[in-house]
């Protein structure tokens, strides 16, 4: 990483201010990482919820991804070393509303077989129920 060495150089070299710039830096991207990675696992966790509340039945599968999912939104938004949580309450409640629209449109294509839109789909489901049920399985 040519970050690192830079790293290293400006550390040599006593250029603190530098040095820092470069750790912010490092430090934002390790955090784009890990939003993604939780944005994937939201979605999954969100379509599988969406089809439960649609269909209102579920199938050891889609219970199976549920806790997949939620178990890894846990692990990947949790800092290990530093301690707390990559997304706080509130950016994770945002990355919720912004991953709907997306596992709502995947959702409409898997839910009773396809036969309804996601407009339709969005007719039949609580996403408010939805989205607090989402909440509940990723608070540790």
């Amino acid at each position: 990483m040519d970050e690192l060495m830079m790293l290293r150089k400006m550390v040599e070299e006593r250029d603190y201010v530098g040095a820092l710039a470069i750790i912010s830096e490092l430090d934002e991207m390790v955090k784009d990482d890990k939003i993604t990675k939780v944005e994937s696992f939201l979605h999954i966790l969100l379509l599988h919820l969406i089809k439960q509340n649609a269909e209102q039945r579920t199938t050891k599968s889609w219970n199976k991804s549920i806790q997949v999912a939620a178990r890894s939104i846990q692990k990947s938004n949790k800092r290990r070393s530093a301690g707390g949580s990559y997304l706080k309450s509130e950016e994770l409640l945002e990355t919720i509303d912004e991953s709907f629209p997306d596992a709502l449109e995947d959702a409409a294509y898997e839910a009773f077989e396809g036969i309804y839109s996601a407009e339709q789909l969005a007719a039949m489901i609580n996403p408010t129920e939805i989205k607090q049920k989402a909440i509940e399985l990723i608070k540790p």
